[in-house]
């Protein structure tokens, strides 16, 4: 007799032996998930989880795009990475691990930053898109061609104790930009790496995302579509928007306004080479608003050093501080700003250079013409100037 031909290899019906007995699977819906194609932009906090749980879910062909290099502070949250993986290429590392976890899949590495000249090439090419950039330019960027090429686009995002996820699908829901239109001013919303992310968030609103790459390859269940699920890990508090197409949108409304990839550095306020874009995003209102860690440290040997204002918060500062530097949190800056003299020239500190570029920004509205803001923050003045400072 012969053998019944499945669509699966016998190995492969015994790896996903589990998926098979789900009605809502099944032979059909595993081979679905065979010849599906899935590209998981970031692969970090967001990317590891649902890279992991698509590749052993048996989704056929992998893209990643990420540029960067493997870093201690990775290693809390980026489970694909081991301390061996340390000063490797991530897309290197990743694959390399992920191969592990399910050789019947394809990966492809994007080794590329993604970029208004490389975005629709390379998401052209997948079935689905999975957004877990963790900069606005990329989020917009992603948005964009997707609306362009007609694409889902399952997001998500996170911040300190909070994520959220939907699903933007052109034709069948809003997009990102129907709640969100333009991007917010530079400085205005923390990073991560300002703000922090409890290490497990990451797994588990990637968990979320990749149950959403799933239901959409196989059709079944209510998808996020138009729909937004905000999760807060520290209350476990989960909750779902329903959201609505904005006619008005810019993009994808009925009298759309973009018609095509931007510039999306320059507007979000994002060097364009920048490995760490929260480290230059304090553009300049006025002449030498930026100084360097270097020519900080040349200056404070002068007869006339600059004052230093951290505005970090009481936390960060038991970690490492600057000897002399003056303290005021940002969030106490405006009621405590009678403390400081408007005519000295004042450098403003904080982790990476976001929060101290919005609280020089404000300086210099409200007279102080002489502050400036230390670019890479204290971050790279451990980096270049003191590496015995313990840096997070």
């Amino acid at each position: 007799m012969k053998a019944q031909d499945h669509g699966l290899s016998r190995q492969e019906m015994r790896r996903y032996g589990r998926h098979l007995v789900l009605p809502e699977v099944g032979l059909e819906g595993q081979n679905k998930l065979k010849a599906g194609s899935v590209l998981v932009v970031g692969a970090g906090g967001l990317g590891s989880p649902l890279s992991i749980y698509l590749a052993a879910a048996g989704v056929g062909r992998i893209g990643l795009v990420d540029f960067d290099t493997v870093e201690i502070s990775n290693l809390q949250r980026q489970i694909l990475y081991t301390d061996e993986d340390l000063g490797h290429a991530k897309l290197d590392a990743a694959v390399r691990h992920l191969r592990g976890i399910n050789p019947n899949v394809q990966f492809v590495k994007h080794s590329a930053r993604l970029s208004r000249d490389n975005a629709m090439e390379i998401l052209r090419d997948y079935d689905l898109i999975a957004d877990g950039s963790d900069n606005f330019a990329t989020r917009y960027l992603v948005n964009d061609a997707c609306v362009f090429l007609k694409k889902p686009n399952v997001h998500s995002s996170i911040l300190r104790f909070e994520g959220q996820a939907s699903v933007f699908w052109t034709g069948h829901g809003p997009c990102y930009r129907c709640l969100f239109p333009d991007p917010p001013p530079p400085g205005m919303v923390e990073s991560c790496a300002e703000g922090g992310v409890l290490g497990v968030l990451p797994g588990i609103m990637g968990s979320i995302q990749g149950m959403e790459v799933i239901k959409l390859i196989l059709g079944i269940g209510s998808p996020l579509i138009g729909r937004m699920l905000l999760f807060d890990g520290l209350q476990m508090n989960v909750r779902t928007l329903k959201l609505r197409r904005d006619p008005q949108c810019p993009v994808c409304g009925d009298d759309p306004r973009i018609t095509e990839l931007l510039d999306y550095d320059s507007i979000c306020g994002m060097p364009a080479e920048a490995k760490e874009p929260e480290s230059n995003l304090a553009q300049s209102s006025g002449p030498h608003a930026d100084i360097s860690v270097d020519e900080l440290f040349e200056r404070r040997k002068g007869e006339n050093p600059p004052l230093v204002l951290d505005v970090r918060e009481p936390q960060e500062l038991e970690i490492c501080m600057l000897e002399g530097a003056v303290h005021i949190p940002l969030g106490q800056l405006e009621v405590r700003v009678a403390e400081l003299d408007p005519r000295r020239e004042t450098v403003l500190l904080c982790h990476h250079g976001i929060r101290s570029a919005h609280a020089a920004a404000y300086l210099r509205r409200t007279g102080f013409i002489n502050a400036r803001n230390l670019v890479g923050g204290i971050e790279a003045w451990a980096q270049r100037i003191d590496p015995a400072m313990a840096r997070y």
